[in-house]
Parts: C-alpha cells; structure tokens; sequence
C-alpha cells in the first residue's frame, strides 16, 4: 500500500484476533505499531510474536484516564500517532430476557464508551497535528438484526454513527472510517460457537466460510494508506456477501 511505511500505527486490541493480524500487517508495511491491549499475558504473547513491534502499552479502554495515560506512552514511543485502528472490543452470547444490567453496562462500556474515548484522544491530537486517520471496528451487527448479542449489536451500531459524526466534524484535517466484518474466526468467536454452529453459520454465507483475521487487516491497511486518501465517513463491509441477500440468502 502507499504511503504505510513509517506510519506510526496504535492498535487497541492489538494481542489477538483481528487486532493482532492487522499488527503483523503493518509491520509488513513497513509501519512503526504500537499495540494496546489490557491483557498482559496477551501482551507478552504479542510481544514474542511480533518482536519489531515498537511496544505494548496497557489500558483498559473503558476507563478515561487509562486511556489517556497509555496513548502518551504510544506518542512516546513512536514520536507520535498518525493511524489508529480503534479495535478493542468483547461479545457476550445470550438471549435478550437474560441479559442483566452488568452484563449490559460491560458491553458499553468497552464497545462504546470505550471507542469515544480513544477515538475522541487520538483526534484531538491529530487534529493539533493537522492530520491522521482513525479506523473503527464496527460489525454487520451494528447493520443487520442477529439473536442472542443484542447489546453487541447496539454498540457496534453506535460505532457506526459515530463514525460518521467524527468524519463530518474532523474533515479536512482527519478521516475517519468504519469496517464492518462478518463472521471471522478470531479466538472469540471460536470460544462461543461449537462446530456445528460454526458450519451452520458457514452455509447461510455466499463465500461457505468465515473471513480469515488477516483478511480485515489488509482492508485496514488500504484505508489507512494514500490510496484510500478519498475515504472518510464510511462504513466498509466485508462479509463474504452475508448482508448482500438479506433474508432471502438466510
């Protein structure tokens, strides 16, 4: 891609899944990364994997200062943030009777809450920069109905509009994208989904598979690059056709 090597790229959720396949795809680049993440095991284990990563930092996304705190170390690190892949996020699987206030709450706060606040601290510093690019994981979900995540799904719809607000208000100096995935087989989806549902699941899409992590990083990628310098304030889907059908291809 143009214009990725040297770039200074942040990753939330940066230790495993899609965070840690669009880590190793910028390193590819030639890109400086720094990955954030609150799992110090998974830093390690990133660590050893990745070892040209220029750091790991820890924070919990869902706490302002936390995050305040981690992003200077990231600006310390790398002498600045030019791209941020705003990923960090958790799913819980249950029905929408059974879902209690904590359960809720946690899923904000992570999703949502969470993605304001490194969103809202990465723009107000490349906005004194005079520019950058944020880059959000939002989800099919946050698009189309699916049981059994309904507070996931709110917030990755949340993730969505205020993609959009961001790219209207940030624009020209900072644009601001969103990539919507399907089904991808990250640890996470792996941890809920048994075999049979996963092959269920891998019937109803076009493509008769889940997306691969590293898939979605190279859509990263191009977004953050000098050839996607036109993009801002959309939404990229990327789910083998899923949503293509609607509930005709179900």
């Amino acid at each position: 891609m143009r214009g990725l090597h040297g770039k200074r790229v942040l990753i939330t959720g940066g230790a495993s899944g899609i965070g840690a396949a669009t880590a190793t795809r910028f390193l590819e680049e030639g890109s400086a990364v720094v990955v954030l993440d609150r799992d110090a095991r998974a830093q390690q284990q990133i660590r050893h994997k990745l070892p040209n990563l220029t750091g790991t930092v820890d924070a919990d996304v869902s706490d302002l200062k936390q995050v305040q705190t981690a992003f200077a170390e990231a600006v310390r690190l790398m002498s600045g943030v030019d791209v941020l892949i705003n990923n960090a996020g958790i799913s819980i699987r249950h029905n929408f009777l059974d879902i209690t206030p904590e359960e809720w709450h946690k899923v904000i706060a992570v999703n949502l809450t969470g993605v304001f606040y490194v969103a809202q601290t990465a723009a107000k510093h490349m906005w004194e920069r005079g520019s950058g690019a944020i880059l959000q994981t939002a989800s099919t979900n946050g698009v189309m109905g699916y049981p059994y995540y309904a507070d996931y799904n709110a917030t990755k719809a949340g993730v969505i509009e205020l993609t959009r607000s961001m790219a209207l208000e940030l624009a020209p100096r900072v644009r601001v994208c969103a990539v919507a995935p399907g089904y991808v087989l990250t640890p996470m989806q792996r941890a809920e989904y048994t075999d049979e549902m996963l092959e269920e699941v891998n019937r109803k899409i076009p493509l008769h598979r889940h997306a691969k992590p590293e898939e979605i990083a190279a859509l990263f990628a191009y977004l953050a690059s000098d050839d996607a310098a036109f993009a801002t304030g959309h939404v990229f889907t990327m789910d083998g056709g899923e949503t293509a059908g609607g509930l005709a291809s179900r």
